[in-house]
C-alpha cells in the first residue's frame, strides 16, 4: 500500500524545491585573477618592497563591497640569517598576523640554513607587512595575485538565504502535519536542507577567512654572498667587488678552519719529512786498488812467422 502525502505538504515541498533550484541557478560564480611581479632591484632602491596591488594605508575592507583574496610570494636571502629571521618574526607580531606554516632546515656551521613560512596577514596590514618584511633582507622576487570572489560570495549568500527560508517553511509545515506519514516526509526533507545549510556555511566561512586574511609565502635563505640585484653597470660592478671580497674572506676562514681540524695529520707528516731529510741519500763508495800492485804489462805485438823472444824470467831449454 502506497503512502500518500496531503495536498498541503506536496505543495510546500514543491515550492521549497523550486526555490532551492532557483537560488542555485540565479548566479554563476566567476573569479577574476590578477597577477603582478615586482622588480627586486626597484625594491632594493626603495629600501624594501611595496605592494603594487594594495597601496600602503588603504583600507581594503572598506574600499568597496568587492570580495578580493590577496596572495603574495616573497623570496629573500641574507648573510646574517639570525637577524633577518628575527626581523621577519617581529613583523608578523607587529602586524597582527600569524604563522600558518613554518619550516627550518640547514645548520649554522655550514651556513646553509633555509626557512619557509606561510603567514596569514590581516588585509588592512597587508601592504605594511610586505614593506616591513622587505627591510629584513635582500629581496630577490615578489609575486602578488588578487582574486575577485565577489560573485562566489553573492552566490553562497543567495543559497544560504534560500535554504534558510526552506527550513522555516518546513518547520511550519511540521507543526501542521496531520498524519505520521506527513511528519516523516517533512523531517526527511528538513534533514536534507539542514545538511546543505551546514555545507554552504562552511564554504562561506572559508571564503570570508581568505578575504579577511591575506596569504603571504616567504622563503629566507642564508648565503655567503648576496645575489647582485643592481640594474646599471656601476651597481653591478659594486656588487661584484663586494661579492668577490666576501668570497675571499670566507675562503681564508674556511682554509684556517680546515688546517685547525687537520693539525694531527699535519704534525705526523711534518715528523716523517724531518726524519727523511736527516737520513739523507746514501752515495756509492768507489773500490780502491791494492797497495804496491803494478799494472799488468802489455805484451809486444807478435810478428807473423816469428817466435816471440823468451822472457828473461824463463829458464833456457837445453840443447841435445
Amino acid at each position: 500500500m502506497k503512502r500518500r502525502c496531503s495536498p498541503l505538504v506536496a505543495a510546500v515541498l514543491a515550492a521549497a524545491l523550486l526555490a532551492g533550484c532557483g537560488a542555485g541557478s540565479s548566479t554563476q560564480s566567476s573569479a577574476a585573477n590578477y597577477e603582478m611581479s615586482s622588480d627586486a632591484a626597484a625594491a632594493q632602491e626603495a629600501g624594501g618592497v611595496e605592494s603594487a596591488l594594495l597601496p600602503e594605508g588603504s583600507d581594503a575592507t572598506a574600499e568597496s563591497a568587492q570580495k578580493i583574496i590577496y596572495r603574495a610570494n616573497l623570496e629573500m636571502e641574507s648573510t646574517d640569517f639570525d637577524t633577518a629571521r628575527t626581523a621577519l618574526l617581529a613583523a608578523v607580531d607587529e602586524n597582527g598576523a600569524w604563522l600558518e606554516y613554518s619550516h627550518l632546515s640547514g645548520s649554522a656551521e655550514d651556513r646553509d640554513r633555509y626557512a619557509d613560512y606561510t603567514v596569514r596577514v590581516p588585509v588592512d596590514n597587508y601592504s605594511a607587512f610586505l614593506t616591513q618584511v622587505g627591510d629584513a633582507g635582500s629581496v630577490l622576487s615578489l609575486n602578488e595575485s588578487a582574486e575577485n570572489v565577489t560573485s562566489n560570495y553573492i552566490d553562497l549568500e543567495a543559497r544560504l538565504t534560500s535554504l534558510e527560508n526552506q527550513r522555516d517553511r518546513l518547520n511550519e509545515l511540521a507543526d501542521k502535519a496531520e498524519t505520521t506519514a506527513d511528519l516523516l516526509e517533512i523531517e526527511s526533507q528538513l534533514s536534507d536542507v539542514q545538511y546543505q545549510l551546514e555545507s554552504y556555511t562552511q564554504q562561506m566561512r572559508a571564503l570570508e577567512g581568505q578575504v579577511t586574511y591575506s596569504t603571504v609565502e616567504i622563503t629566507l635563505q642564508e648565503v655567503a654572498t648576496l645575489t647582485p640585484t643592481g640594474t646599471t653597470f656601476g651597481e653591478r660592478l659594486v656588487d661584484a667587488f663586494g661579492g668577490g671580497w666576501n668570497g675571499f674572506v670566507l675562503f681564508v676562514q674556511g682554509l684556517i678552519l680546515t688546517l685547525v681540524y687537520l693539525w694531527p695529520v699535519l704534525l705526523v707528516i711534518a715528523v716523517v719529512v724531518v726524519l727523511l731529510l736527516r737520513r739523507g741519500p746514501r752515495r756509492p763508495t768507489a773500490s780502491k786498488g791494492r797497495k804496491g800492485s803494478k799494472p799488468p804489462k802489455s805484451e809486444p805485438p807478435t810478428s807473423y812467422g816469428m817466435t816471440p823472444p823468451a822472457s828473461s824470467d824463463e829458464e833456457p831449454k837445453p840443447k841435445y
